[in-house]
């Protein structure tokens, strides 16, 4: 853990397997701890969901007043779109939405990927398998509403996102694809990253890279966080959320 992480004056999270369990609502004592850091520090969330999951899964759990909120600002989709609070609600400040023609081209590809021998179709799928996440293509491996104990399960006995992203990139050299959460491939735009978000977000909330900070889980190769280094700040790589809480916790006293 760093030494000066207290002087940091913004946090930037990242929320599946950082700030919660894949896909799942943040915990109160999470929410706590957040609320506090809000009241001292500038906290981002930036993630490969789209803004209706962080509504489920983060905002709707945060117990916190508009005075304290201004300090939260969140990037879904990697960064693809930013929100900021405005009193008890939320402004999309800019989006950047997939042109008609890019997303012909990503989804033609994970069609033509289902359809090689190279795919492994799962024996039970829980909701969407492919998700059009308007500025990103998301493909999960066991659907969008996979229980958490399934993913888990695939994650540790299967590779098969490499092989996957390994066959894509054929197709798809001018994109960015970046594994997320336990099961989830994204696709972006080339040059869409977390670097790429952390920028963004340095530069909308007018803070040094010194003082800033990246706290994330998929730092690993192939990760979407692992590009989080190139942006030059800070980051800290975690092994799930009680990590996370202990860093909170040493950052508030």
């Amino acid at each position: 853990m760093l030494k000066n992480i207290s002087t940091k004056k913004l946090f930037i999270f990242d929320l599946d397997g950082t700030l919660t369990e894949s896909k799942s609502p943040i915990t109160t004592k999470m929410a706590n701890l957040l609320s506090a850091l809000l009241t001292e520090k500038k906290v981002a969330v930036i993630s490969g969901g789209k803004f209706a999951q962080f509504k489920k899964q983060f905002i709707s759990k945060l117990k916190t007043d508009g005075s304290v909120l201004k300090n939260l600002t969140l990037f879904p989709t990697n960064s693809t779109a930013f929100y900021s609070p405005v009193g008890s609600s939320w402004k999309k400040i800019y989006e950047e939405t997939l042109s008609p023609t890019e997303k012909t081209t990503i989804l033609s590809a994970l069609k033509k990927l289902q359809s090689s021998p190279l795919y492994r179709k799962p024996k039970k799928v829980y909701g969407k398998i492919i998700e059009d996440r308007a500025t990103q293509i998301t493909i999960s491996a066991l659907g969008q509403l996979a229980p958490v104990s399934a993913k888990k399960k695939w994650n540790k006995i299967s590779d098969l996102r490499t092989i996957y992203i390994s066959a894509l990139k054929k197709d798809l050299g001018k994109f960015e694809i970046k594994k997320g959460g336990l099961t989830s491939i994204d696709i972006t735009r080339e040059g869409i990253d977390k670097a790429h978000g952390i920028k963004k977000i340095l530069k909308e909330l007018n803070i040094p890279k010194t003082d800033a900070v990246f706290i994330g889980d998929a730092f690993y190769p192939g990760g979407n966080d692992a590009p989080a280094r190139k942006a030059g700040i800070d980051c800290i790589p975690v092994s799930g959320p009680k990590e996370t809480e202990k860093i909170i916790k040493t950052a508030l006293k």
